[in-house]
Formats: C-alpha cells, sequence, structure tokens
C-alpha cells in the first residue's frame, strides 16, 4: 500500500512558504543563499603608488536581487539582514618591483579587514601578486553596504588584472 500527498505548498509553523510548486512538478524554494552577486573589472585599473584606491567592479556576473551597484558606487548594499560571505582576490603587478599590496573591505565607510602580500626577500622582488581576502560580514538589509578598496607599493604605476579569473568580488547571505 502506498500514500500519495498532494499539496502545492509546504509551510513552516508560521506559515511562511517553504516550498511551492506550480502544480506541473516546478518547485520554487525558499531563497537561501539570496540576495548574492559576483563582479569583475572589464578593463584593467591604474593605481597610484602607496594611495588607497576603490576597485571599481563595473561588470556583473551575476545579480540576484540588483544589490551591486556597478557603475555609480560599486558597492553591495544587500536589502536582505543577515549574515554574508563576502569574498575577493586582486591580480596586482607594476612595471617596476611590487613591494606591498593588499585589499581591504570596508563598511559603510570603515575598513574591517584587509589582506596583504609582503615579500619578506627584495633581493628577489616579483612584478606581480594576487591578494584573496574572504569574511562574514553582518548586514542589516537596509543601508550597509561593502567596498573594496586596494593599496599597492612599488616603484613605478600598478595595475590591478582584469582578466575574467584575476579580479572579482562577489558575496551571499548565509543566514540569519
Amino acid at each position: 500500500m502506498s500514500s500519495i500527498l498532494k499539496v502545492d505548498q509546504l509551510q513552516d509553523s508560521g506559515g511562511n512558504a517553504i516550498i511551492t510548486s506550480d502544480g506541473s512538478g516546478n518547485f520554487t524554494t525558499q531563497k537561501l543563499l539570496y540576495p548574492a552577486f559576483e563582479a569583475r573589472l572589464s578593463s584593467d585599473q591604474s593605481l597610484t603608488s602607496a594611495v588607497t584606491a576603490k576597485i571599481t567592479f563595473d561588470t556583473e556576473i551575476f545579480d540576484t536581487d540588483n544589490c551591486y551597484d556597478n557603475s555609480t558606487n560599486y558597492r553591495f548594499t544587500p536589502t536582505v539582514a543577515g549574515k554574508y560571505f563576502i569574498y575577493s582576490a586582486a591580480i596586482v603587478y607594476g612595471t617596476g618591483d611590487l613591494e606591498s599590496g593588499k585589499i581591504i573591505y570596508y563598511k559603510n565607510g570603515t575598513g574591517i579587514r584587509q589582506s596583504w602580500m609582503d615579500p619578506v626577500n627584495t633581493s628577489n622582488a616579483i612584478n606581480q601578486a594576487s591578494v584573496v581576502l574572504n569574511a562574514v560580514v553582518d548586514m542589516n538589509g537596509s543601508s550597509d553596504y561593502i567596498e573594496i578598496f586596494t593599496n599597492v607599493q612599488s616603484g613605478v604605476g600598478q595595475i590591478l588584472n582584469s582578466g575574467t579569473q584575476g579580479t572579482y568580488f562577489g558575496a551571499y547571505r548565509i543566514g540569519t
């Protein structure tokens, strides 16, 4: 003997839809891991040595809820409160020796986390490096925003590599 349960919606005890069906076998689940986005540079970005500058991630790979501004402020402002996993990487290089390079997460205009590279042995100088940074950040879902800045030091100008696998910035909600 078998049983068949026919429903178009499963709800939690608060009456919130967890899973819905359109009656044709197509399911819609609760939006976990949303909002989410990823962006990259469309072209190299020139930098000035020892000057902290915002990275202008202007090409969206995806943006589930239109929470990333890729044309004016280059920032992520999620519309749902919660904890967000933020990830980024920057490839920096210079026409001279790279002395150091870092990326910095700014929340609401204040630096909250950074990662840097600083070669220990300057006799074997490098001219390119990749800096990666990840963090979990609480966001209020209304006014909190995240931006990415960089600061590199080199004998001559530096550039952020815009390759599709090089310099990127993304985030997604992981919970409350």
